[in-house]
């Protein structure tokens, strides 16, 4: 069963029925408000560690945190096992009905201080790539304000990772001014050796750190 969301609070009049599981975004902010991170997870078996990494970034003070899913990501995880607001595609439909409703990738993306995609997969790199947004994390990424930093984790086969357009589409996102957190080489859940594994879930939230380091 899908977790019940939480509002943000630029759509908190549009879904009154909603009821939060765990700290939200629709928290009132305090003087001191938290640093917002967007979690984006894409169908890479890397998606396993999303509730250990989401446990660890829950353990930096001063830090409030937001799931955006792919439909595919969904295979890898519980959404049991992550305690925090979780977003899917459904979810874009459900908050627009009237021209006057708020967009949700649209507030996802001014909620946000930083954005991490951590796994990327193949298939969402290309599409961030080629500026397709054909869901709502591609959405949330098309629309980013590139004022604010956007942090992912390639992780795919070693056989994929060598592919040509993979070095030519990281290139792209680091043009758009993206940051990468580069993969490591191990044996791989298929069972090949090499490249392609998601940076350590500890060398992701250190990156974290340090832009939330920048931040204060």
């Amino acid at each position: 069963m899908e977790p019940r969301l939480h509002s943000l609070p630029e759509l908190e009049t549009t879904r009154p029925h909603m009821e939060p599981r765990a700290s939200s975004p629709a928290a009132t902010l305090s003087v001191a408000r938290k640093f917002h991170v967007l979690v984006g997870v894409t169908g890479s078996v890397a998606a396993l560690k999303l509730p250990l990494l989401i446990s660890k970034l829950l353990d930096v003070p001063g830090l409030e945190v937001t799931v955006v899913t792919t439909e595919k990501a969904k295979h890898f995880y519980s959404p049991q096992d992550v305690p925090v607001t979780l977003y899917s595609d459904a979810d874009e439909w459900e908050t627009w009905k009237h021209r006057a409703d708020p967009v949700l990738h649209i507030e996802l993306r001014r909620w946000a201080d930083l954005m991490l995609v951590a796994p990327l997969d193949a298939n969402t790199l290309g599409k961030v790539a080629s500026g397709i947004c054909d869901n709502l994390l591609t959405c949330v990424i098309r629309a980013w304000d590139h004022s604010k930093p956007l942090l992912f984790c390639p992780a795919m086969n070693t056989a994929m990772w060598e592919h040509p357009l993979t070095a030519q589409q990281v290139n792209q996102l680091k043009a758009f001014g993206y940051v990468e957190i580069p993969c490591v080489a191990k044996k791989l859940v298929c069972g090949d050796q090499g490249l392609g594994a998601m940076a350590e879930v500890e060398t992701i939230v250190d990156k974290v750190k340090e832009v939330l380091f920048q931040h204060s």
